[in-house]
């Protein structure tokens, strides 16, 4: 077959490594700033360049236009977005040429927080209070009837990026006019404090056939506007809170209609009330390389077990999903202040896996006991910040590349 891949940042080079390995041609649509980034180059047939990955109609019309052209002599199979920011652009190639796969309206749960939101609650899953901010009488009345603080977000970012925290009605209405013609881009919610989840899982003939939940030891949020260190550990396998995200994370996935990709939802643990509220999903596999610490306590890798989704799904084989280890594995990332930070002193036999990327410092690590997980991630944060490697910056607006 034919894959048409739209990556407009710079990841997925297991998927296109485990898709050419299944005999594909592979296609990779991406930002022409990434040209000179290390893909894969064996495994990718020809590159194609955006000048601007913004999700705008002038983009659109581009991309259909070069599609349109390169279809005149390959016949495209598969449209695969590799990232949260290209899933809009892959559903519009597959809605405009007929390509199988999910399209514009099932895409819209993926990637709008309002179109989430709203889905889950006609569905009857638990999400915290929330607005569009359409209209000033709806705005009104929510900031009335509900209890500060807020959080106004972005429908279509990733992450926490762009995401204000306010804490009076006043306030909050300051932020919302500031947003100016923009704001119908935005939505509302309660905050609520809690102990924050991912569930990463894989999807075919509309089941989940392989889910690890993992526990946020610091919330994405504080992380990006707090300046804290990004810690993340698998949730304890059989235990109250495993059994719950997933049934939230199979509720999810059977309301938005995910018929095969992979997934990475998100689902908090309120402390006021004890009660778990769904927060987000994407079809991709999460980022921050949480993949690989998927794969250190599981033995599956989320990228490549997607590339042969794909591909089954498309020659209508059947998939079979390599057997699954039950580990625990824990993630550190932290920027640091120091271009190449010293790795030597995280030396204790359960790290895997070092981060090599300038001015971060992060590790992976395996046990067979979630306990020692979190003992080695505690030291590890204390390590960071006394040896003077940790480091801040202030949250993007917007994600860079």
């Amino acid at each position: 077959m034919t894959i048409l891949c739209i990556c407009t940042y710079f990841k997925g080079s297991e998927f296109l490594k485990a898709a050419k390995a299944e005999g594909n041609k592979v296609f990779l649509l991406t930002h022409k700033d990434l040209e000179h980034k290390p893909w894969p180059r064996e495994s990718i047939d020809e590159f194609f360049y955006l000048e601007n990955n913004e999700n705008t109609f002038e983009t659109y019309k581009t991309i259909i236009q070069g599609t349109s052209f390169l279809m005149q002599k390959n016949k495209i199979d598969l449209v695969v977005a590799l990232d949260d920011f290209d899933v809009e652009k892959a559903a519009l190639v597959r809605e405009h040429f007929r390509i199988p796969g999910m399209g514009q309206t099932t895409a819209r749960y993926f990637r709008d927080k309002l179109a989430m939101r709203v889905q889950a609650e006609d569905f009857g899953i638990p999400v915290p209070d929330f607005s569009p901010l359409f209209t000033d009488i709806d705005i009104t009345e929510f900031l009335e009837n509900t209890q500060g603080p807020w959080l106004v977000k972005p429908r279509s970012e990733a992450s926490a990026a762009g995401i204000k925290k306010v804490y009076s009605k006043d306030e909050a209405w300051s932020h919302i006019h500031s947003l100016g013609d923009d704001r119908h881009q935005f939505l509302i919610e309660c905050f609520k404090p809690g102990d924050v989840y991912h569930i990463d899982s894989l999807i075919i003939d509309s089941k989940i056939v392989f889910e690890r939940c993992s526990q946020y030891l610091s919330p994405p949020f504080d992380v990006a506007h707090g300046g804290g260190i990004f810690r993340s550990v698998t949730v304890e396998h059989g235990s109250i809170d495993d059994e719950a995200l997933s049934l939230i994370n199979h509720q999810v996935m059977n309301a938005f209609g995910m018929r095969f990709s992979a997934a990475h939802t998100e689902v908090i643990k309120c402390h006021a009330d004890g009660n778990y509220y769904f927060l987000e999903t994407a079809s991709r596999v999460g980022g921050a390389h949480l993949a690989e610490m998927v794969e250190t306590s599981s033995g599956i890798n989320l990228w490549k077990e997607w590339a042969k989704i794909e591909t089954a799904v498309a020659e209508k084989k059947k998939y079979i999903l390599p057997k699954v280890e039950k580990s625990y594995s824990g993630i550190i990332i932290s920027l640091s202040s120091q271009q190449w930070p010293d790795m030597s002193p995280f030396n204790d036999p359960e790290v895997v896996w070092v981060m090599n990327e300038e001015y971060h410092v992060g590790l992976i690590v395996k046990s067979s006991e979630r306990k020692r997980i979190l003992e080695l991630l505690d030291k590890y944060a204390k390590m960071i910040v006394e040896m003077g490697y940790h480091a801040s910056a202030p949250a993007p607006d917007k994600p860079t590349h």
